[in-house]
């Protein structure tokens, strides 16, 4: 834990010095929501529509910062400090995945209010509580899968095509049972009653994926 806790703070160091991969995040949630509020032509979205379309602009947005996780580590020679340190590797994938779900989280305090001022009209009274239940979850998901991914797409030349690649198949149970949870919560007449089963699929996503990135990502490391 000692270790992915300094490992983290670097990376958070960094992110606050150089202001690569959050703002870049933030800035394309940003620009896609725009996107849809005037390509679609309507004054608002609801339901399944609205979900959908939250959803996938954040998955899509968490792919800038999976091709950033790992880069520091490439070029400064990191990984080579780190396996030759006499420290449990898996921490770094700890300090990795805890990294990205920080940046989802960030980019979220700015990406949910422009989607409601954008895309949500008056009417939806969104349950809160339910909705950063369900955030939660997902960005667990998807640091977890992501931090896998980068660590593998790193070691190719065409590493920003390969992340994503490897990734959104991975990462498609998350978004149907985030828009599947969510779409209730943005309903016109107001928030409809909270599916619990969706919520339970993606904890229990994570709670394997997770598992099963710890077992691999030592492995994953050395090779």
């Amino acid at each position: 834990m000692r270790t992915a806790a300094a490992v983290l703070r670097k990376d958070l160091r960094l992110e606050l010095r150089t202001r690569e991969a959050v703002p870049a995040m933030a800035l394309f949630a940003l620009t896609t929501f725009v996107i849809f509020h005037f390509g679609l032509d309507r004054r608002s979205l609801e339901g399944e529509l609205a979900a959908g379309v939250l959803w996938v602009t954040l998955l899509f947005a968490a792919m800038l910062g999976v091709n950033r996780l790992f880069v520091a580590e490439r070029e400064q020679g990191g990984f080579d400090a780190f396996l030759l340190a006499p420290v449990d590797r898996t921490a770094m994938f700890a300090a990795k995945a805890a990294g990205l779900f920080a940046y989802l989280c960030a980019v979220e305090l700015v990406a949910i209010p422009a989607f409601v001022v954008l895309l949500l009209g008056p009417g939806p009274g969104a349950a809160f509580p339910e909705l950063l239940l369900v955030l939660v979850l997902a960005n667990a998901g998807v640091a977890v899968v992501g931090t896998l991914a980068g660590a593998l797409a790193i070691q190719t030349r065409a590493r920003d095509l390969i992340a994503p690649l490897v990734a959104l198949p991975l990462l498609v149970p998350v978004v149907i049972a985030s828009a599947r949870a969510t779409a209730p919560l943005l309903a016109e007449a107001g928030a409809g009653a909270f599916p619990a089963k969706w919520p339970l699929i993606l904890a229990l996503y994570d709670v394997v994926f997770g598992l099963l990135a710890y077992a691999v990502f030592d492995y994953l490391l050395e090779d």
